[in-house]
């Protein structure tokens, strides 16, 4: 791929916002080979419309703004690109509206204070966070990184002549992964038959994930969305969920079997222990709960300095 081709393009954002906080999130889940967080830069391999390039994004050292450069034939495209980028790291939320409504409940008010400018990190692709999601049932973070990483050396494409050695690999196409061979490569067989199947399904038209967005599709295909996501063997309702949060960008989803959730929300009420009363707490949150989730996960990142939730 020729790196001589470049585009740059920035995007605006309602401040306050957390950047560091954003890295921290997309740093913790970043797949080996195609994403990286270094020097305070987001940088991931990218197809556009048929084009190659590398994208790398970064916070503008003085204005209120995030800074996004594309490298390669996709460079093209930015006219495209900027509304997907905009989107996959949240420039358009109003933290102080957000912070406000959640602040309401005593719970929130020491975590808005915390980080008021804390934002709802998307996902380039649907496919991509539900083949994440998949490969992390049942394991830690770190773990599911390491998997998701084998996952693209067995079925993704290495990208010959790649500038950045540390997002030199395509993330596999739904048909790649569908066919690929998973075998010993570290989850159960069951699992890896989960992800075929969807990976399958996805390909086949028969669960159409991505390009949705909550804001722009009634809610009636919002709805059919998750039911048809649900209906894949292996899919539970956190997985949809947190689909809908991340790429679908349902902000008041909110993945109410997430166990670090359950955890936050039973330390502190005791009495809160099963999901049905912790559901109903969750109703003072709406239509926000999506942000709810992420300010509790990250006040158990920030205690505990590492990558928990989500």
């Amino acid at each position: 791929m020729s790196a001589a081709l470049s585009a740059t393009f920035e995007l605006p954002f309602k401040a306050p916002y957390d950047w560091a906080r954003v890295l921290r999130f997309f740093a913790g889940r970043a797949t080996p080979g195609v994403e990286a967080v270094e020097d305070g830069i987001y940088r991931r391999a990218i197809e556009w419309d048929g084009a190659s390039g590398t994208l790398a994004v970064a916070r503008h050292p003085r204005r209120h703004r995030l800074v996004v450069t594309v490298e390669g034939q996709a460079s093209r495209h930015t006219e495209a690109l900027a509304p997907h980028v905009a989107t996959m790291f949240d420039v358009e939320a109003d933290p102080k509206a957000i912070g406000a409504h959640l602040a309401c409940d005593p719970w929130f008010t020491p975590l808005v204070a915390a980080a008021p400018g804390l934002r709802l990190p998307g996902a380039w692709s649907a496919f991509e966070l539900v083949v994440r999601a998949i490969v992390g049932q049942q394991v830690s973070v770190k773990a599911a990184t390491t998997l998701i990483g084998r996952v693209v050396m067995r079925a993704g494409e290495r990208i010959d002549d790649h500038p950045h050695a540390g997002t030199a690999w395509r993330f596999p196409s739904p048909a790649a992964l569908a066919a690929a061979d998973l075998a010993q490569i570290g989850m159960p067989g069951k699992r890896v038959a989960a992800l075929q199947g969807v990976a399958r399904a996805v390909a086949g038209g028969e669960a159409p994930i991505d390009d949705i967005h909550a804001s722009r599709v009634p809610a009636q295909a919002l709805a059919e969305a998750r039911a048809a996501l649900l209906a894949l063997p292996g899919i539970g309702p956190w997985t949809v969920e947190y689909i809908a949060m991340r790429a679908w960008r349902d902000v008041d989803a909110f993945p109410a079997t997430d166990l670090v959730l359950m955890q936050a929300i039973a330390a502190r009420d005791p009495t809160l222990s099963r999901a049905p009363a912790q559901r109903a707490r969750t109703e003072a949150w709406r239509p926000w709960r999506a942000y709810a989730a992420m300010h509790l996960w990250n006040e158990i990142a920030d205690r505990a300095g590492a990558n928990r939730g989500g």
